[in-house]
C-alpha cells in the first residue's frame, strides 16, 4: 500500500465496474490519487462467467436503457480502436430464432418499438455488413439459407446488428493498466470499516497482510458486485438488491457443427426435451426430477468462443435460476446443467444431438447477477455525502461497465450529467412517476 494515509478516490470491489470507474477517473478525468480495495485479485467474481457479449437492443418502455447502452458501445469501440482491438471486440450481432407463429408476429411488433427507441433502422431482408438496426426475417427457406444448421421448423428471425462480444478479462485487465499508469493504485485487502462523520464519509479502513490500516478519504465507491448490499450496510444505507446465481456451460464442438463466425443465437420459445421414453418413465419415478419433463423456459443461447482452430461454444439457460446471498465460492451442478443444456440444444440446432453420446468433458462455472426489482442498474451518489455506487449491472456489467464508468466519474467531478442520469440513480425509488414505471420495465424485460 505504499503506507498510504490519503486518497482522493476509493473504490471498493475490483470487478468491471470497479475497474471501469478507475479508469475514467484517473485516464478521462484526471483524477490521479485514486485507489482500488478488493480482497480477491481484480475481475475474479463475474468478469468472465458470462458470454461476454453486448447489444444496444432493449425494450422500453422508455429509450433510457438503448441510450445508455449506445453511449457504453461507443466507447467500447473507442476503446478497441485505441487499444489495436486487444480485447477482440467483434459485431457478429444477436440472432433470436422462433418456431411460435404467434411469436414470430411479435417480433415484428417489438423489433418496431425497439427500433423507434433509438436502435436503428428495422429491415425486413437479410443486410450484408449492417452495423446498426436489425434485419427481420419471416421467410423459413431464407432462415436455412443463413443459418443450415438451425431447426428447420424456425418461423422467424431477428437480428440486430450492433451487438457482439468480447474478451472480458482481456478488457478489465487493459483499463487497469491505464488507470495504474495514470495514477490508480491496486490493494489486496478487505475493507472492514467506513467511518463518517456528521453525514458525510472520513475514513475506511482495510485489513491487509494481518493488519489494518487506514485511508482518509472525502469519496468512496461502492462497487463491490454481488456484495453492494453488505457494503451499503457499512454506511447505514439500505441498497435494494438481491443475486442471482447464473450458470454457463462450455464444451467442445469437435465435429465443426456450429460455424465459427456464427452470432450468438438464441432460441426465444420455452422447450420441452428430448427424452426417451425409458427416460422419461426413469424421471416420473422421483418427484425432485419430475420438473425436467415440463416446458422450461426461453431464452437459451449459445456462440463459439475462441479465434481459429478453436472448438469451444459457450452456452447458457436460465430454467432454473434462484435468489440467493452471495458466497466466494459458489457451486453449480455439474452433472445435469451440462446434459440438460445440450438437450436444449439440440431443439434449436438439432445435428448437436451428437453429442448426446459423445460428448466432450463439459466445463460449468458461472456467477451473480446482482439486481435492483427492476433489473435497471445503480449508478450515482448515495444519502451519505462523498459516497457514491457503481453496481446492480446484473448480467450485463460488460456491456454497460464503460457508460456506468463515464457516468459515475462525471458524478464525482461534478460535470454535466446526461439526461438519462437520474434513472439510474438510487434516489430515483423516491420518485412517484418513476415508482408508476416500474411495472411496465419489469413487464418489457429485456434481461436473457
Amino acid at each position: 500500500m505504499n503506507d498510504m494515509t490519503q486518497a482522493d478516490v476509493v473504490i471498493c470491489g475490483a470487478g468491471i465496474a470497479g475497474i471501469s470507474a478507475a479508469y475514467h477517473l484517473t485516464v478521462k478525468q484526471g483524477i490521479k490519487n485514486v485507489v482500488l480495495v478488493d480482497e480477491r485479485p481484480p475481475l475474479t467474481l463475474t468478469s468472465d462467467k458470462s458470454t461476454e457479449a453486448y447489444r444496444n437492443w432493449w425494450p422500453g418502455p422508455d429509450d433510457t436503457m438503448v441510450r445508455f447502452m449506445n453511449r457504453s458501445i461507443d466507447l467500447l469501440q473507442q476503446l478497441a480502436d485505441e487499444s489495436d482491438n486487444f480485447f477482440h471486440l467483434n459485431q457478429r450481432g444477436y440472432v433470436f430464432l422462433t418456431a411460435d407463429e404467434e411469436r414470430a408476429k411479435q417480433y415484428a411488433s417489438t423489433a418496431v418499438a425497439i427500433a423507434n427507441l433509438g436502435a436503428g433502422q428495422l429491415r425486413y431482408q437479410h443486410t450484408p455488413n449492417a452495423t446498426d438496426g436489425a434485419d427481420l426475417i419471416t421467410n423459413p427457406a431464407q432462415i436455412q439459407a443463413h443459418y443450415p444448421f438451425i431447426s428447420n421448423d424456425a418461423l422467424a428471425m431477428l437480428h440486430p446488428r450492433r451487438c457482439g462480444w468480447l474478451s472480458a478479462q482481456q478488457m478489465g485487465m487493459y483499463l487497469l493498466e491505464q488507470a495504474k499508469q495514470h495514477g490508480a493504485q491496486l490493494v489486496n485487502g478487505r475493507l472492514t470499516h467506513i467511518k463518517t462523520s456528521n453525514g458525510r464519509v472520513q475514513s475506511v479502513q482495510i485489513r491487509q497482510d494481518g493488519q489494518t490500516r487506514t485511508i482518509e478519504t472525502n469519496c468512496f465507491v461502492n462497487a463491490a458486485g454481488p456484495y453492494v448490499r453488505q457494503v451499503g450496510q457499512m454506511l447505514g444505507v439500505d441498497i435494494p438488491v438481491y443475486n442471482e446465481l447464473h450458470t454457463k456451460v462450455a464444451f467442445n464442438d469437435t465435429l465443426g457443427i456450429i460455424p465459427r463466425d456464427a452470432p450468438l443465437m438464441i432460441w426465444s420459445d420455452p422447450i420441452t426435451l428430448p427424452w426417451t421414453d425409458e427416460e422419461r418413465a426413469e424421471l416420473t419415478e422421483f418427484d425432485e426430477m419430475r420438473w425436467l419433463l415440463d416446458e422450461l423456459p426461453p431464452g437459451l443461447h449459445f456462440r463459439p468462443e475462441g479465434g481459429e482452430g478453436a472448438q469451444t461454444l459457450l452456452a447458457i439457460w436460465t430454467y432454473d435460476v434462484k435468489v440467493q446471498e452471495p458466497v466466494p465460492s459458489p457451486q453449480f451442478d455439474t452433472e445435469l446443467y451440462p446434459d440438460v443444456v445440450l438437450r436444449g440444444l439440440i431443439r434449436m440446432a438439432p445435428d448437436l444431438a451428437v453429442y448426446a453420446e459423445r460428448m466432450s468433458k463439459p466445463y460449468v462455472d458461472g456467477g451473480y447477477y446482482c439486481k435492483t426489482e427492476e433489473n435497471r442498474l445503480l449508478v450515482g451518489p448515495l444519502p451519505v455525502d462523498g459516497t457514491f455506487i457503481i453496481g446492480a449491472m446484473s448480467g450485463y456489467g460488460i456491456m454497460a461497465s464503460m457508460a456506468a464508468g463515464d457516468l459515475l466519474a462525471i458524478h464525482i467531478t461534478g460535470g454535466t450529467l446526461p439526461d438519462y442520469a437520474p434513472a439510474f440513480m438510487l434516489s430515483r425509488y423516491d420518485d412517484p412517476t418513476y415508482r408508476n414505471l416500474i411495472p411496465q420495465i419489469k413487464s418489457a424485460g429485456g434481461q436473457l
